[in-house]
C-alpha cells in the first residue's frame, strides 16, 4: 500500500487517487480486489473520513472502483478486461457517488434543506384524498392493465393546460409516464447512443446526468447564467461537438432556479435547427411559475422540441404522474418502450391525479403554492445572504436558491457534516457534469423554514 504525504502541496485526496489509480495500473490491486472500506483507509492512514469518501467517489467516476452497497467498494475491470460498453466508454458508472446519494435521498434526516421535494403539507394532499373518494365511489374497473399511453381522459386534460401555454397537440401526442424522471429516461434511452455527444445544462438535473452516463452519452456542458445560457460558449461547443440531444430545463432550472429570457429560448431554437439535434425541454416547474412565458415548446411547436413535466410538485411526487408531448412519431416509439420497460403506467394513480386537477381548488392551491414560495424565496435569500453567502441569482419564485459561501471550498465535506447532524444539503458536485468538487449548494426554501438549518450553517461559515 502507498504513503500519503501531508507536507506535499499536492493535495492529500489526489495523492488517495492518484496512490490507488496506480496501484489498479501496475496490476497490484487486481480487477474484483476488495479495497479498505473508508474508514480503514482513514484510520490508517491519519487523514478525514470526508478525504477518502471524496477520493473513493472520484476513483469510482474515473472507473478505477466499483461501489457494492452493504458490501464496499472494489477495483474495477478495465476497459482492456471485457468491460460492458456503457464501462468501456470511459465515461461515468451509473454508480458513483453511491455514498453521497445515499445521503442525499435519505428521507430520514429530520431537516431537508437540500432535498428536491416540497413538504407534504405544501402540496394537494386535500385534493388526492378527495379524488381518491370519488373512485372508490365511482366502482371504477381497475383490473387489468392500463393504455399503453396512459388515462386517456387524463391525457385529453393533459392537451387542454398545454393549449392554455400555447403548445398546440392531440391527445395521442401526448404519453403519460412514472413522473419526469422515466419521461426523460424513456426519450434518452430513443434518442442516444453509446458515445454519442449530449448537451446538457451545467449544473444540471443529478438524475438525468446519471442516466444519461449508464448510457455512455459524453456529456457536453452548457453553462447556465442568471438569464439563461452563456450562449457563445454554447455556441461553440455545439460547433464542436454535434450533440445529438440537447436536456434542458429552461425555466426555474434545478439547481440554479435561473430562467432563461425569451432572446435565449429563440437563440437555442436556432441552433437546433443549424446543427440539427432535437431539444428536451423539462418544464416540471411550469406550474409554480407566477410570470406566464414562453417555452421551448410553444415556440417551436414540437418540431425539433420534446415537452417533459409532471404533477409532483403541485399534487404529490408519491403518485408518480408526469408526461411527455412530441411529434406523433416519437411518441408512438418512445410508447413502445414504456411497454418494454414496464408494460403500461398505473391507472390508479392516474386516475387519481385527474380527479385532482377536476377539483375545484386546484388553480386555488396553485395559487396560493406559488404566494408561498415566493414569500419563503424572499425570506431565505436574506437569511443567506445575512450569513455571507453569494446568489447565483435570485429568481423571487420556484424552489431552490444556489448558493456559495467564501469559507467554503467543497461543498460536499459540509454536506456530511451536516448529516452527522441530522441536515441534509444539496452540495453541488452532485449535480456537475463531472462531478467535480464544487462550493455551490442548491437550498430547497420550502425546507428552509426551521432556525436550525442556519444555526448550523452560522457555525459552519463563521469558524
Amino acid at each position: 500500500m502507498f504513503s500519503l504525504n501531508p507536507q506535499s502541496t499536492t493535495p492529500l485526496v489526489l495523492q488517495v487517487v492518484d496512490g490507488f489509480r496506480l496501484m489498479v495500473e501496475d496490476g497490484s490491486l487486481r480487477a474484483g480486489a476488495k479495497v479498505p472500506s473508508i474508514r480503514q483507509f482513514a484510520h490508517a492512514h491519519g487523514v478525514s473520513v470526508y478525504t477518502v469518501v471524496d477520493a473513493y467517489d472520484r476513483l469510482v467516476a474515473q472507473g478505477y472502483f466499483v461501489s457494492r452497497p452493504h458490501s464496499g467498494f472494489f477495483v474495477r475491470r478495465r476497459a482492456d478486461e471485457a468491460l460492458a460498453p456503457a464501462e468501456a466508454s470511459g465515461q461515468y458508472s451509473f454508480d458513483s457517488m453511491w455514498y453521497m446519494r445515499r445521503i442525499f435521498e435519505n428521507r430520514a434526516l429530520r431537516l431537508k434543506p437540500g432535498c428536491g421535494w416540497l413538504p407534504g403539507d405544501w402540496l394537494f394532499a386535500d385534493g388526492v384524498r378527495r379524488a381518491l373518494r370519488a373512485l372508490a365511489a365511482e366502482d371504477a374497473d381497475l383490473s387489468g392493465y392500463g393504455e399503453p399511453k396512459g388515462y386517456l381522459p387524463l391525457r385529453q386534460l393533459v392537451r387542454d393546460l398545454l393549449a392554455e401555454h400555447e403548445v398546440v397537440v392531440t391527445a395521442e401526442q401526448v404519453l403519460l409516464t412514472h413522473g419526469s424522471t422515466q419521461a426523460m429516461d424513456l426519450v434518452a434511452r430513443r434518442l442516444v447512443r453509446a458515445g454519442d455527444a449530449v448537451l446538457v445544462d451545467e449544473p444540471g438535473y443529478a438524475n438525468l446526468l446519471s442516466s444519461l452516463r449508464f448510457l455512455g452519452a459524453r456529456l457536453i456542458g452548457a453553462p447556465r447564467t442568471p438569464t439563461g445560457y452563456d450562449l457563445e460558449v454554447l455556441e461553440e461547443r455545439i460547433a464542436q461537438h454535434r450533440p445529438k440531444v440537447f436536456f434542458t430545463q429552461p425555466r426555474l432550472q434545478s439547481p440554479t432556479a435561473s430562467t432563461a429570457q425569451a432572446s435565449h429560448l429563440h437563440r437555442v431554437l436556432q441552433l437546433a435547427e443549424k446543427y440539427d439535434f432535437t431539444v428536451v425541454e423539462n418544464d416540471i416547474y411550469a406550474d409554480i411559475d407566477p410570470e406566464p412565458r414562453a417555452s421551448l415548446a410553444s415556440l417551436d411547436q414540437l418540431r425539433r422540441v420534446v415537452y417533459i413535466s409532471s404533477f409532483s410538485k403541485t399534487i404529490s411526487p408519491n403518485i408518480r404522474v408526469g408526461y411527455l408531448a412530441a411529434s406523433a412519431d416519437l411518441v408512438e416509439d418512445v410508447a413502445r418502450l414504456k411497454m418494454i420497460a414496464g408494460l403500461t403506467s398505473s391507472e390508479f394513480t392516474e386516475r387519481l391525479a385527474y380527479g385532482a386537477l377536476l377539483d375545484g381548488r386546484w388553480r386555488k392551491h396553485t395559487k396560493n403554492l406559488r404566494e408561498r414560495l415566493a414569500l419563503a424565496q424572499q425570506q431565505v435569500a436574506a437569511r443567506l445572504l445575512g450569513l455571507g453567502f453569494v446568489l447565483f441569482c435570485e429568481p423571487k419564485a420556484g424552489m431552490f436558491l444556489w448558493a456559495r459561501h467564501p469559507a467554503i471550498q467543497n461543498a460536499s465535506e459540509l454536506a456530511y457534516k451536516a448529516a452527522e447532524q441530522d441536515v441534509l444539503l444539496g452540495p453541488g458536485h452532485l449535480f456537475a457534469v463531472n462531478l467535480e468538487p464544487s462550493p455551490w449548494l442548491r437550498f430547497n426554501v420550502a425546507h428552509c423554514q426551521d432556525d436550525s438549518v442556519f444555526t448550523f450553517l452560522q457555525q459552519q461559515t463563521s469558524a
